[in-house]
């Protein structure tokens, strides 16, 4: 009897040694909550969070983002990156304009991959904004109903959790997530 409960105590430590690191370093789950990331993502699905990747590599344009709201670093927002880094952003016409070293006269950002047809976005207040090194403009999918970059402004890469990998709920929408591809 003695031996089995000693066995038993092996598998639980070894699974535990496996799982742990895996699960605070290197991917985390995420539940969505609210409208913002509408048609991508909906109210209640279960997400994989990729945390090791942006040790790595820089954070792309397009990138879904899990990170903790500038305003209260106890809650975490999910949203997709706009500008990056250095880039100046301008919204203006229900279009958004990016300017950077590449294209210093700017270029429509061209989001038709994952924004249905009918999306407009707000202008910002603002006429132009700058983003500073390790800054990130982001927004929701769902431009109407989300809390935003328009509203509290760049996202610090310090806040950035992780990058979406896949979506894990509900079965029959399991999807993987990769940066698109803008046409410039």
């Amino acid at each position: 009897m003695l031996r089995k409960i000693l066995e038993f105590l092996k598998i639980v430590v070894i699974s535990l040694v496996i799982i742990l690191p895996i699960r605070y370093f290197i991917i985390q789950p995420f539940y969505v909550k609210g409208a913002s990331m509408e048609p991508t993502f909906h109210d209640h699905q279960y997400l994989i969070i990729d945390e090791i990747g942006y040790r790595f590599n820089a954070p792309q344009r397009g990138d879904i983002v899990v990170f903790r709201y500038p305003q209260n670093p106890q809650e975490y927002f999910i949203k997709r990156i706009i500008a990056l880094p250095g880039e100046r952003i301008e919204i203006r016409d229900g279009s958004i304009y990016v300017y950077n070293d590449e294209r210093p006269e700017g270029f429509v950002l061209d989001e038709s991959a994952y924004l249905a047809d009918n999306i407009k976005t707000y202008d910002l207040s603002e006429e132009i904004v700058t983003l500073r090194s390790g800054e990130y403009f982001v927004l929701g999918d769902n431009r109407n109903a989300s809390k935003d970059s328009r509203s509290f402004g760049a996202v610090n890469k310090s806040f950035l959790t992780g990058r979406v990998m896949l979506r894990g709920w509900p079965f029959n929408q399991i999807t993987v997530f990769h940066t698109p591809e803008y046409k410039y």
